[in-house]
């Protein structure tokens, strides 16, 4: 490359960084509005495939209890602590319906673990990390475990560990409602 044509390609290279820069960080404000309704599924990246380790494997003659079992639970555990996030959900406002796993103790609770099915983290192993949400709240509130909620506020990417699971993203609340369906 001649250097008439270094430089421009410099210019450029360095106004298109730039731009990229300040659309980058005016996406990563949170936006005006309402937040929008989001699904599970959408926290999931579309090319993931969560039993992706039990593929080829015949599970129906694993033995319950067998060494076998263990080293495939602990294979599976692994994956899902980590599964992947959707970075492009990071400061996004959402409303996302789940249930409600609580960190801390008494009837007043300031955190807790939203997640997707009923008895997730409590009854039943922990879903994938990117099917964990980790909540905060400005006040205490009176909820219980398995309390069905929509919950609304800025998505962080961001994993968190805890005694019933790791979450691979956290959501300072706005709102946290009653499920009573899809409409508000």
């Amino acid at each position: 490359m001649t250097y008439p044509n270094r430089r421009r390609f410099t210019v450029f290279m360095a106004t298109a960084c730039s731009l990229g820069w300040h659309t980058a960080q005016a996406q990563k404000a949170a936006p005006a509005g309402p937040p929008r309704t989001a699904t599970w599924d959408e926290l999931m990246p579309k090319d993931w495939d969560p039993l992706k380790q039990l593929k080829g494997r015949n599970v129906g003659r694993v033995a319950e209890g067998s060494a076998a079992e263990q080293e495939m639970m602990g294979e599976m555990r692994e994956l899902w602590d980590n599964a992947p996030t959707r970075a492009e959900l990071d400061g996004a406002r959402l409303r996302l319906p789940g249930y409600v796993v609580p960190l801390d103790g008494g009837e007043q609770i300031k955190e807790f673990l939203l997640v997707p099915y009923f008895g997730a983290c409590i009854h039943t192993p922990p879903p994938p990390a990117n099917q964990i949400v980790h909540v905060t709240l400005k006040k205490p509130w009176s909820l219980r475990a398995m309390d069905a909620v929509w919950v609304s506020g800025p998505l962080a990417v961001r994993r968190g560990s805890s005694d019933m699971g790791v979450s691979g993203y956290a959501l300072a609340a706005e709102t946290v409602e009653p499920y009573r369906g899809q409409n508000r």
